[in-house]
């Protein structure tokens, strides 16, 4: 129902507490743009007739995801959207807003189509926060049309929202501001502060936002609260920008943790030395789990290395004990010597193929029986069974091997492992060549 009127008094006192609200807003909410012409960056979607602008300039959107990383735009879309919009405008943040929130925000909107026959959006900032309860409480209003939800996230949503609620939105990704749109901000904010700054101080930082524009704008406002306390106007200096910039944390989300991870994979199978420890250095600052890189080390021995050194899995599973023995910060040591020696070592893909091989031959019934000689005989009535029968002992032939099958026949002429020429494997290949003889020409197909 619609609120009461308010007395001119009233009128007058908050109209008094919102200008001095704006008046101490931080610089990035003083910047905010009004319009869609003053949002800089993101011209894929917010161009002239791309579609996300054409949506809201038409009223006519229907529930959006917005996914991109901090700073990028995605509330300021939001509010613009509810400047535009003929619908009422609804906001929760999923950081602190319940199930019973959600319900209020559905009764409302309920009510407000039934009395009035408008519709209503609801702004939810930080949706990969809601868990899975919340989400499906969303969901029935947002399938019926009743709610139109923009969700906001930083996180990858195939990862953090319901499929359902993914499937019924429109996903819109974000990018990073480049350095020419952060520039903008950065000349939008001396101008809005009555400062100036030295171009290598500028410099510095658009390129320490990253991409961010809030992080640019905030960390502007305390650079020019520092030059102002020497002198007015305020005129901004590398110091002074180092000074406010401190150190920001890395974004590391769901969906950087699995980037991240990728990257640094691929660069020690690339033999990368460098681009390991950059990529473990990463992982290492933004707080990742050291146990999670030691496993992935342990794997990789096997998968990329593998025969071609097999002192590989050893230093990986070495590196793994010392993570669980020493502990961080010390044992960042032990996983930047695994990776140096996993990185430097010859390469060799060839356990995982074996292994494939096998599995493929075992998952098609080729034959699991296993041959009678090779049966135990060990219990009382095995020999009456023909268990064991035929079977012949390498050690009692001098060179310690015996030509002998020891598989079924169905798959007895199947090779799985076939070695590389890379580090010892080479040795190894020479040395099964000779035991499997002219059968180790053929390959498993």
């Amino acid at each position: 129902m619609p609120k009461p009127a308010r007395g001119g008094a009233d009128d007058l006192f908050a109209a008094a507490a919102e200008d001095q609200l704006a008046r101490q807003a931080p610089l990035a909410a003083r910047l905010r743009p009004a319009t869609l012409d003053e949002v800089v960056g993101q011209e894929h979607l917010l161009g002239a007739g791309k579609p996300l602008r054409t949506l809201v300039e038409a009223d006519r959107l229907s529930s959006v995801i917005l996914w991109g990383p901090p700073g990028t735009g995605k509330t300021t879309i939001a509010q613009l959207t509810a400047k535009t919009t003929a619908k009422a405008f609804e906001q929760l943040s999923a950081v602190s807003a319940s199930v019973k929130d959600v319900r209020e925000v559905i009764e409302r909107a309920q009510d407000r189509l039934g009395q009035y026959g408008q519709g209503t959006i609801l702004f939810l900032d930080e949706v990969h926060r809601f868990n899975k309860a919340q989400q499906d409480a969303l969901l029935p209003a947002v399938e019926s049309g009743l709610l139109v939800l923009i969700g906001a996230t930083t996180e990858n949503p195939y990862f953090e929202v319901n499929p359902p609620l993914l499937s019924r939105s429109t996903l819109f990704r974000l990018e990073p501001l480049s350095a020419e749109a952060v520039g903008v901000l950065v000349e939008r904010g001396l101008r809005a502060e009555g400062a100036q700054i030295d171009d290598d101080a500028r410099a510095l930082l658009v390129e320490r936002a990253a991409g961010d524009g809030r992080h640019a704008l905030t960390s502007l406002e305390v650079a020019g609260a520092l030059a102002a306390e020497r002198g007015w106007p305020p005129h901004v200096s590398v110091a002074d920008v180092e000074a406010a910039l401190g150190s920001k944390a890395l974004r590391y989300g769901r969906d950087d943790h699995y980037d991240v991870v990728s990257a640094f994979i691929k660069s020690i199978r690339g033999s990368d030395p460098d681009a390991g420890l950059y990529w473990l250095a990463h992982m290492l600052e933004a707080g990742e789990d050291a146990r999670f890189i030691a496993r992935r080390l342990v794997i990789l021995a096997s998968e990329d290395v593998g025969m071609a050194d097999p002192m590989a899995l050893v230093v990986a599973d070495a590196a793994a004990r010392a993570v669980e023995f020493v502990g961080l910060p010390e044992a960042q040591l032990n996983l930047a010597h695994a990776v140096l020696y996993l990185a430097t070592a010859p390469k060799s893909n060839t356990v995982i193929e074996a292994l494939g091989r096998a599995a493929a031959d075992v998952r098609s019934g080729g034959g699991s029986e296993v041959p009678r000689h090779l049966r135990d005989a060990s219990y009382r009535g095995a020999r009456s069974l023909g268990h064991g029968e035929g079977y012949r002992y390498p050690h009692d032939a001098p060179e310690g091997w015996v030509a002998q099958e020891y598989r079924p026949a169905s798959v007895a002429d199947r090779v799985y492992y076939e070695p590389s020429t890379h580090g010892f494997e080479a040795e190894v290949a020479e040395r099964l060549h000779r035991l499997r003889g002219p059968r180790s020409q053929g390959g498993a197909t």
